[in-house]
C-alpha cells in the first residue's frame, strides 16, 4: 500500500498518472492496481461524468424539443452549453483548482443554468414571429427587451454562488469546486449569449 498527497498546486489525476507510468515500468506485467479515497472517485468519477454529462443533454434537448415543438429551436438553444463549459474550464484553471468530483455536479448544473438565457431570447422572438413581425426584427426585439431579465437572472445566479467560492472550513474545497464552475459558467455564457443567440436564430428561425 502507498499512500501520499500530491505536493500543492499538483492535480491528483496528473499525480496518479505518473503512478500509474512508473509502475508500468517497475512491476511485473500482470500486476494490477487499486485505488482507495480521493484515488478511486476520481476514477470513477472521471468514467461516469461523459455518460452524465451526455445524457443531461439529451433530456434538456427533448424537453426543449416538446416545449417549443421544434429541434431547431433548442439545437439554438443548447449551442450555450459549450460556452459555459469553456467559463467554467477557465475558472478552474484560473483559481487552480481541478477537475474533480465536486466541479463535475457543477458542469452537470451548468447545462440548465446556460439554457435559460437562449429560452428567454427564443421564445420571446417566437411570440413576436408568430404575431406577423419579420424574423430579424423579432430577434433584435426579443434581444433588446430580454436583455434586463437575462441580466437579471444571471447576476443573481452568479452572486448566490460567490460565497460558495468563498468558502472556508470544513469541505470548503467542495463547495468552491462547484461555486468556481457556477460563477466563472455562468458569467462567459451570459456574455456571449448576448449576441450569439440572436445571430444564430436569426439564421435558423426561417428553417422551423
Amino acid at each position: 500500500t502507498i499512500s501520499a498527497r500530491p505536493a500543492p498546486g499538483y492535480p491528483l489525476g496528473q499525480a496518479l498518472a505518473d503512478v500509474e507510468a512508473i509502475a508500468a515500468e517497475v512491476l511485473p506485467a500482470g500486476a494490477q492496481i487499486d485505488y482507495r479515497g480521493d484515488s478511486r472517485e476520481l476514477k470513477q468519477s472521471g468514467n461516469t461524468l461523459l455518460i452524465t454529462f451526455a445524457m443531461a443533454l439529451v433530456v434538456v434537448f427533448l424537453v426543449l424539443a416538446a416545449q417549443f415543438e421544434s429541434f431547431i429551436h433548442p439545437f439554438v438553444i443548447m449551442l450555450t452549453v459549450p460556452l459555459a463549459m469553456l467559463g467554467a474550464m477557465l475558472g478552474l484553471w484560473f483559481w487552480g483548482s481541478s477537475l474533480n468530483l465536486y466541479s463535475q455536479i457543477g458542469i452537470v448544473m451548468l447545462v440548465g443554468l446556460a439554457a435559460k438565457n437562449g429560452i428567454l431570447i427564443v421564445e420571446f422572438a417566437n411570440q413576436l414571429c408568430d404575431e406577423g413581425m419579420e424574423i430579424v426584427a423579432a430577434t433584435r426585439a426579443a434581444a433588446t427587451r430580454r436583455l434586463r431579465p437575462i441580466l437579471m437572472t444571471s447576476i443573481a445566479t452568479v452572486a448566490g454562488a460567490i460565497p460558495l467560492v468563498l468558502a472556508s472550513g470544513a469541505g470548503a474545497a467542495a463547495r468552491t469546486a462547484i461555486g468556481v464552475v457556477i460563477v466563472f459558467g455562468v458569467a462567459l455564457a451570459t456574455l456571449i449569449t448576448l449576441v450569439l443567440i440572436p445571430i444564430i436564430y436569426a439564421r435558423l428561425a426561417r428553417y422551423t
